[in-house]
């Protein structure tokens, strides 16, 4: 049986016949490879499900999750994502992005001292990205640093398992349980505290935005719990809140407070998000 945190199927193999490859993620329940070769560079996705533990419970549905990112991206986009099941899973294969992702670029604003301030006009395009999806009827579900990576041709959104909107193919759907907490809105963690699933939203997500130009400016989640708290207990600190004051200076740093408002109807749309940020 193939490993999925060692190699890649044989069926991805043959689908892509890469001359090299390498591991660049590997969590729970899925990895992520770089694969390169005569057909181009793609980045390379699989799903399996995560096994109970005394800690957690199993969690089938992850081993879906590249295939439903696959039908999303189809949704969105004129070039075809390649998708399909292996012995554990689903995988996909889609176009590699290269570049910093926003964590990663905004890092010199972080060291202490440092009088670097964000650069704004990559909020701004990250801001643009996010609100091309949200025309498009989609909320992304999981905003965080990550998710977007600046290239030379600007920022591209990635990871839209998550996404919701419009509908996905009922084989490898599967109900919204949350995200990285970090980037969670109160709403969405006060739903699946009480549910155990919530519903992504366009207002969530200015909130996840705003969450994740916080942490990358300054190093800082934006509400305080133990590293180490139980999810339910990091759901319930973002639920109780309030968040941390907003140290970024200026009007940034008020624009990020006002996405951070904890009701979603305070909140700015993305689109004025936008406007605040294109100056």
């Amino acid at each position: 049986m193939t490993d999925p945190t060692t190699e890649l199927p044989l069926v991805i193999l043959d689908a892509l016949m890469p001359t090299s490859q390498r591991q660049v993620l590997n969590r729970r329940g899925s990895s992520v490879w770089e694969a390169k070769g005569d057909r181009g560079r793609h980045a390379v996705k699989l799903g399996y499900p995560i096994l109970a533990t005394e800690e957690h419970p199993a969690q089938e549905w992850i081993a879906k999750a590249p295939a439903r990112e696959a039908y999303v991206l189809n949704w969105l986009r004129e070039e075809r994502t390649l998708y399909g099941e292996w012995e554990l899973g689903t995988w996909n294969v889609q176009p590699w992005h290269e570049g910093p992702d926003l964590w990663e670029l905004w890092k010199p604003c972080r060291v202490e001292g440092s009088t670097v301030e964000p650069k704004l006009d990559v909020a701004l395009s990250c801001a643009e990205a996010l609100a091309d999806l949200h025309v498009k009827g989609w909320a992304h579900g999981d905003v965080q640093p990550a998710h977007f990576i600046v290239g030379r041709r600007g920022v591209q959104l990635i990871d839209l398992a998550l996404a919701h909107g419009q509908p996905v193919i009922e084989a490898f759907d599967f109900p919204f349980r949350g995200c990285l907490v970090h980037y969670e809105a109160p709403e969405i963690s006060r739903s699946v505290l009480a549910e155990g699933t919530a519903v992504p939203t366009p207002e969530a997500d200015v909130y996840a935005l705003g969450a994740a130009f916080f942490i990358s400016a300054t190093g800082t989640r934006a509400v305080a719990y133990p590293d180490d708290a139980p999810r339910p207990v990091q759901r319930q600190a973002v639920v109780d809140g309030p968040h941390r004051p907003v140290t970024v200076p200026g009007a940034f740093g008020e624009l990020i407070g006002e996405m951070l408002r904890p009701r979603p109807a305070d909140r700015p749309t993305i689109g004025e998000v936008c406007k605040a940020l294109d100056y």
